[in-house]
């Protein structure tokens, strides 16, 4: 439903924030990221992100892809936008015993404040659908991708 939702805003013709640029920063939460953003067009952006969660029972490493597309918020204030999108995360988890690689599909949905002076500050949420799991098999929802990200722009 949240995929079916984003491919409908991205195709209303509202007016789309800025995505001229690029960004490199952090992503805190649960995974905590080094983010790069690029813009891709007026209106659309790719996030890549390199993650890391550590578990009592190990560490996972993850790398993720989101193509987002942002929207003007500018009524409320100089410098808002919203932004949604979809992409994909490629894990890399290991224990003393062995290690996997769980893949899963993401959606994102955030807010973000662009400062007159070169800093971004957004807070969004990123759900993932794991397409394998820990042990290999399992599908799981995976709702905890709540994060403050502080980027500069490059």
């Amino acid at each position: 439903m949240f995929f079916a939702l984003a491919l409908v805003m991205s195709t209303v013709g509202t007016s789309f924030g800025q995505t001229n640029g690029q960004t490199l920063g952090l992503r805190l939460g649960y995974p905590t990221e080094l983010s790069f953003q690029t813009g891709l067009t007026k209106s659309t952006r790719l996030e890549l992100g390199l993650g890391i969660r550590d578990y009592s029972y190990g560490t996972n490493f993850s790398f993720s892809g989101v193509h987002q597309w942002v929207w003007d918020l500018s009524s409320l204030s100089p410098g808002f936008n919203w932004y949604a999108g979809v992409g994909g995360q490629l894990g890399v988890y290991s224990n003393s015993n062995k290690s996997y690689y769980p893949l899963a599909l993401l959606g994102q949905i955030g807010i973000e404040y662009n400062f007159r002076i070169p800093l971004t500050l957004s807070l969004d949420y990123r759900p993932a659908f794991q397409l394998t799991g820990i042990y290999g098999s399992e599908n799981a929802f995976i709702g905890d991708g709540i994060c403050l990200g502080l980027r500069y722009r490059l």
